[in-house]
Parts: C-alpha cells; structure tokens; sequence
C-alpha cells in the first residue's frame, strides 16, 4: 500500500467507493490507446502526487462509482467556472520527508522550505473552498491542515535559500554575533601584519585566507623562519606557506569554538523542526493526499473543458453519443453520431466501407469514449449523450501477430475472439476489427457471422468493421444487427469520414482503380468475373441504400416544414405579445386622457360654483334670482356633459384593449435578469450591468464599478438604470483625479515596515494610484527574510484592480522589488 493510500484509508467517504474489477483488460485498453488520454490527464496535474493518481486512472465496472468519480469532475469544473484561477499553487511532494520525520529522522532546511510552501499552497486552497456548498470538496476542505503555527516556525527560521535564520533561536542569534565579533578581530589582527613593515619580504600575497578552519596569511617559503607559526598549507609549487601567527591562535580558538556551537545550535533548530513535523506527520500526509485529490479532480475538469466535453447520462440500453470525437484526434476530429442498443432496436452494428475511410475510428471512438465516461472523465461529444457502465469491454484492434509465439495475423485475432466468446455476457461490449479478416473469403465470412450472432446470444453489444459483402446481408437481414458505412468522396478519392448508420458501405475499389487510370478493359473484365450471388446482393444492398435515402430526404423534408410551422407559431406569438404591449400602451394613454377630462370637468364645476355664489350675492331682486337660476342650470349642463365623455373615454378603453385586469397584473411582472440590464443583488447590495448569465449554473455576473461579482439568479433583481452624474460631478472628479497625480510617486518604499502597516499603506497607495489613472507602479520591499514580500505579493494576488505582478528587473531593484500592472 502506498502512501497516498494509507492516508486516504482516513479521509471521509466522498473518497470510498464499492469495491470493482476493471472494465477492460491490459490488451483492449492498450487497443483503445486509453493509456495516451491518462498521460493527457496527468500532464494536466500539478505536482507529483496527483501525477501518480492520474496514471493510475483506469475504467471501473459499478454503477455507483462510476456516478461518484463524475460527480466529482462536475464539482471541479463548477469550482473552475466560478474560480477560473483554481488551482493548489506550489504544492510539492513532501511524502518522503514527512515519512522521515515519521521515524525520528531530522529534516534538511530545504526540505522544511518545501514543506512550508506546500503548506502555504494548502492554506489558499482552502480559502477558495471556504464557502463552497459540494459535497465531495466540501469534505477535502475538512481534511486539508496548513498547520498555520508549524509553518509560521518554519518560515520564521528558514530563509528561501535553504539558511537557517538568526531570528530561529535567541541562542543561535547570540552565537552569531559572537562568531562575528570573533572573526572581526581576528582578520582584524591579520590584516595588520599584512601592514607591518617588519614582515616585508615575508608575506607572499597580502591577503586573508581561510585553512583547515582557520585565518591564515601566505608566507614566502624561503622565509617561514621569520614569522612564528602554525603551517595549515602549501600552495602546489611549494613556494606560498599558509601560516597561522601565534599571535592569532587564541582569537581563531574563540571563532572556531563560536562555529561550532552555531553548528550545534542549527542541528538542534532542526531537530526541533523535525519533531514538530513528526507529531503532525499523520494528519499533514492526510492533507497532502486530499490535496492531491483535489488536483486530480481540476485535470479532470480542465481536460474536459479543453475538448468540450460533457459528462454522459446513465442508461442501461443505449449508447447515444451525438456528435462523438475521438479524443486523440484533436481540432481536426469529425464529429460522428453512434447510437447502439436495445432502445434503437438492435446490439450489433456492422461497419463498411473503403480502407482508410475511418471505420477503425468509429470502433475506436466508441470503445474510448466508454473507458473515459467509465474512469470518471467527460467525453468529447455534443449535449444528450447517454451510455451504460459496461462490465467488460473488449476490443481487437489493429495487429498483433508474433513471429516468436508463431501467431500469423489471422490466429492472433483469433486468439482474442475466443476470449471474447467466452467472457460475452449482458453489459459487455465487443470491438471487432476487420473480423474474420486473413483467411478464406467465404469461410472468413462464414465465421465471422457465426460470431457475432453468438455474442448477440451471450447478451453483448457489438461493434465490428468488414469488407464482406455477405456480412452487410446478414446485418439487413438479421433483426439485432444493423449496418452503418464510411462515407467516400469518389471524386475527389477522399475519404470525409462520417457515419452513417443504417446504410451498407462499399470497398469502391473499381471506382478507385477508373479514377486512378486502370484501363477499362481490365475493369470491365473484373466487372464479369464476379459472381452472379455477389452482383445480386449488391443490388439489393444498392436498393436498400437508396430506399434508406429516400426515406432520409422525406425525413429531412419533415423536419423542414416542422421547423417552418414552429417558426410560425413563435411569429405568431410574438406578434400577440406585441399587439399586448401596444394595447396596454393605448390603455395607459386612454388612462391619462380621461383624467385629463374628468381633472378639466371638475375645474369647470368649481368655476361655475363660484360664479353662481357670486351671483347669488349679488342678486337681490328678480333678475338676479333669474341669474342664479340660469347658472345653476349652466352648471348641471356641464358638469353632465363631463360625466359623460369620461363614460365615453371607460367606453373606449374597455375596447380598443379587451385585456383583463390580469393581463394588466402581467404586464406589471418584474422583467426576468438577463445580459444588458441594469440589476441590484439583494444581499450584497451591489448594483450594476447584468454581463453573463449561466443557465446551466443558475448565477449571474454584474460588472460594477471594473469589478465583477457573481452571485445566484434568485438573488438579483432587474431596476432603472442609473442616470450619468451631472457634468459638476465629472469635474469634481476630474479634480480630484488631477490632485491625485500631482502627489504621487512611481514607487512605494515599505521597507523596515511591519507586515500590518505595510499592507494598509499598500492599500491606500492602490486606492491613490488608481485615482491618479497609473497603468503601473513599483513596490520595494527588499529581500530580506522573503515575509513582508510574501505578504505583498499575497495582498496583491487578492487585489481586485491588480491585472498581474512581476518581479523587478535588475535595473528596477531586482527580486526586491515587484512591479504591478494596474
């Protein structure tokens, strides 16, 4: 058992699975080339342990692990629409160490490096999975451990070029400062009687060298006698003594013992490191393999997102595969239609047509696109497709003879055929190439029919390619089996590759031989040399095909006029929708015309009331009662006349609209989210332009601001457009704008800064660059321990306005410094 394995046994059970035997053997899937998809998968996995999962990827044979191996490909490619950046970073392989540690080893400083980093890549994957909602990530996210103060100590006592730290230890701090202050005197005392002028014609060379771990100076040979001394070394002539003064041995003694306590104070650090990696050793290796997982899971969505790929339905007696693709074919593939099973009212198909003319890729498509949908990747094909979970699958495929087994190329096929017989049973599938081939024509034939009609009575589906015309007659005639063909460009003598199911193919070999230039007498003589049989079932097989066209064109005819009469009905929909909105359009003027009148009418009755006070008033004797009387009935004219236009205008409406007070409710509805409108998301209170809207996903992305935010479709409501702020308000901004680049610089300096600081300085630095319009500015945080520039760049990576970061340039300050494209 490996390790990954031993650390899965203690992982939750969106890993576990039923145990199953493998869908195919060694031969059939090497047929297949399934092993060339696996090496596509793995070179899609970021570090070593999720490479090792990938190439251990094989089809299984259960149902319900074939449905959990999808389900997770579809978590991580839901995770990659919503994260495109998704990934588990730096990771490495740290297994070894982690297992040295495990028993009582000590740990290099390199490796403690890789270790954190490793855990550093863990702690931002985690951050990703937060808040997600699946099932299986959600249960890697409870396993995965970035042991935050192991990694924190490591980080705090190893330097990124595998040094260990001052800041590991106070001790080893204080022996360091010893160490220098011990070397500082002794060169110190060197250098000086490098200057001496008693010692000229002594020194060779006037330096300071190191010997056996000790300062020495170089000495003239010939004169050693003149300086008393240790002799460390000799240069290779013998001329040059490297000699330690006698002066100087007791300062060396203070700085060799200072080495090595520093020596002894590095293992201990690392000890103590070690320990710690071996007290969280189980949970750590755990972690790793969930990460590993997770990874896997990303090449499997990634795979499936570059070939367009989509995850099949279950059936258990269909294989539809729409516009299928062979994997390995790439951008130049053609796409064919298979269908194959019980549903379609046969299990056999049996493909015809020239040499060349992709019947091998048909079996192959078939076969591969089964292994993959079965070992937990999507297939290559359009929306719609549907596949069974196959306990076996077997295929002969190609050539297999062996001049050392004494096997020719028909006894090699037949070697797999018997394997085949005798393994066929319900939900195996069997890919025959050129079966029957090799041998005698009439008795290859004969033997090829036998066959397949008793793997059809085994329970099995059957793809196989032929050449004999007695093959295509028995697939017309038998009840389960049906004939598909290549098609053939003869004029152009080039195949096109599609399929065709249904039709018989031909060899075309005389109309290749007449396009190739073969004399018409030599055709016309093979023409009356085939046999009366044979003539006759080409032209039944001839008439069939042209039966099966027929019937072809009046369905295509069929689908025509049934896409014209759909195309109606929608104009004709919208065309009631239309005339819907203009009639709510003619109420809603309607409306507004008879409260106009009835708003003039009631003015006029107010008028008129006055004006018959008024008179009444001023009325004393007849003629002003008789005023008032004739106002009076002036007022109840007109006050008639105005109730009845409104009437008239109600009148009108209640016509010219015919639609209920529902109808009107309708139109009332809150328009549906989609691409273009202006809409508001209800919890986060963010409003901006609708950008994307995933049915599949049911989310939706506003664009706010240069940001954009996705959130689900129920959350979001559709509202007015905001309106452009008035011109003052451009030129306040334009000001503020002009301000913001007059006062700032090009360039940041945080160093010296603690991590807090710096970081809300980087943040308000951003906020003034982005006012100022800059396209890139610098931020120089020095080398140093690597933490604040970590921290930097981590900040950075977050940053919503940050397009990418670089490290600096030479000329630019180097890796202390990092550039960032705003």
């Amino acid at each position: 058992m490996t390790r990954t394995s031993r650390a899965a046994d203690q992982l939750p059970g969106a890993f576990d699975a039923p145990e199953a035997g493998a869908a195919a053997d060694a031969g059939s899937l090497r047929a297949l080339e399934f092993g060339t998809v696996v090496a596509m998968l793995a070179a899609r996995t970021a570090f070593t342990p999720s490479r090792e999962l990938a190439e251990a990827t094989a089809p299984v044979a259960d149902a319900r692990h074939v449905a959990l191996l999808q389900e997770q490909t579809d978590e991580a490619a839901r995770l990659l629409d919503e994260q495109a950046q998704a990934s588990i970073g730096g990771a490495r392989d740290v297994r070894a160490p982690i297992d040295r540690a495990r028993r009582g080893g000590r740990l290099s400083p390199q490796e403690l490096l890789d270790l954190a980093e490793t855990l550093r890549a863990t702690a931002l994957f985690a951050a990703r999975l937060a808040t997600w909602r699946g099932r299986h990530l959600g249960e890697l996210r409870d396993v995965l451990d970035d042991a935050p103060t192991l990694r924190e100590r490591i980080e705090r006592s190893v330097d990124e070029a595998g040094e260990i730290l001052d800041t590991a230890s106070g001790e080893l701090a204080a022996i360091r400062k010893r160490m220098r202050t011990a070397q500082d005197r002794v060169r110190e005392r060197l250098n000086a009687m490098l200057r001496s002028p008693e010692l000229v014609g002594v020194i060779g060379e006037a330096i300071v060298t190191v010997r056996a771990g000790r300062y020495v100076i170089p000495v003239r040979a010939e004169a050693k006698g003149r300086l008393k001394g240790i002799v460390h070394d000799q240069s290779a002539s013998g001329a040059t003594l490297f000699v330690e003064p006698l002066t100087v041995v007791e300062l060396n003694n203070t700085w060799t013992q200072a080495t090595l306590d520093e020596e002894r104070e590095v293992e201990r650090i690392l000890e103590e490191l070690s320990r710690a990696v071996e007290a969280g050793g189980e949970a750590l290796l755990a972690s790793l393999d969930a990460l590993s997982r997770a990874d896997l899971w990303l090449a499997r969505a990634r795979l499936a997102a570059e070939q367009n790929a989509v995850r099949p339905a279950l059936s258990d007696d269909a294989v539809e595969l729409l516009s299928a693709r062979h994997p390995l074919l790439g951008a130049g593939a053609v796409p064919i239609d298979l269908r194959l099973g019980e549903r379609f009212g046969y299990r056999a198909m049996v493909i015809t047509g020239p040499n060349t003319g992709g019947k091998t890729v048909s079996l192959k498509t078939l076969g591969l696109l089964a292994l993959m949908h079965q070992a937990g990747l999507r297939v290559p094909a359009a929306d719609g497709a549907r596949l069974p979970v196959f306990r076996r699958v077997m295929a002969d495929i190609g050539d297999e003879q062996s001049i050392a087994q004494s096997l020719s190329t028909f006894s090699s096929h037949l070697v797999n055929v018997v394997r085949f017989v005798e393994a066929a049973a319900p939900a195996t599938l069997v890919l025959l190439d050129e079966v029957g081939a090799g041998t005698d024509p009439t008795e290859g034939s004969a033997l090829a029919m036998a066959i397949v009609e008793r793997l059809l009575a085994a329970g099995a589906v059957v793809a196989a390619t032929t050449h004999y015309a007695e093959l295509k007659t028995f697939a017309t005639e038998h009840a389960d089996v049906t004939n598909a063909s290549v098609e053939f460009d003869v004029a152009s003598l080039r195949p096109t590759y599609r399929l065709t199911t249904g039709l018989p193919g031909k060899s075309q070999a005389f109309a290749i031989a007449e396009r190739l230039g073969l004399p018409s007498d030599v055709l016309a003589d093979a023409q009356r040399r085939l046999s009366a049989e044979h003539l006759s079932m080409e032209e039944t097989l001839a008439a069939i095909q042209r039966a099966e066209q027929a019937r072809g064109e009046e369905l295509d005819q069929a689908r025509e006029e049934r896409a014209a009469a759909a195309e109606e009905r929608a104009r004709a929909s919208t065309g009631v929708t239309r005339a819907r909105r203009e009639a709510g359009k003619v109420l809603d003027e309607a409306r507004r015309a008879a409260d106009d009148m009835l708003a003039r009418a009631e003015r006029d009755v107010a008028e008129l009331r006055r004006e018959v006070n008024r008179l009444q008033a001023a009325g004393r004797g007849p003629r002003g009662r008789n005023a008032s009387a004739a106002g009076l009935n002036e007022l109840e004219r007109r006050a008639a006349a105005a109730r009845t236009a409104v009437e008239r205008v109600a009148a009108e409406v209640a016509q010219s609209t015919g639609q209920s007070s529902g109808d009107e409710a309708d139109g009332a509805a809150r328009p549906e989210p989609r691409v273009g409108l202006f809409a508001r998301s209800r919890t986060l209170g963010t409003t901006g332009r609708i950008v994307d809207r995933s049915g599949r996903t049911g989310r939706v992305t506003l664009e706010t601001e240069g940001a954009r935010v996705v959130v689900p479709s129920d959350d979001v409501e559709v509202v007015p457009e905001p309106v452009s702020a008035p011109p003052s308000t451009d030129r306040a901004a334009e000001e503020l704008r002009r301000r913001a680049a007059a006062r700032i610089s090009l360039r940041l300096d945080l160093r010296g800064e603690r991590v807090e600081a710096a970081l809300e300085q980087l943040d308000a630095y951003l906020d003034e660059a982005l006012l100022a319009g800059l396209d890139s500015v610098a931020i120089i945080h020095g080398a140093g321990t690597g933490a604040l520039r970590r921290a930097i760049r981590d900040r950075l990576a977050e940053h919503p306005r940050v397009r990418e970061t670089r490290s600096g340039r030479r000329e630019e300050g180097g890796d202390g410094t990092t550039v960032v494209e705003l």
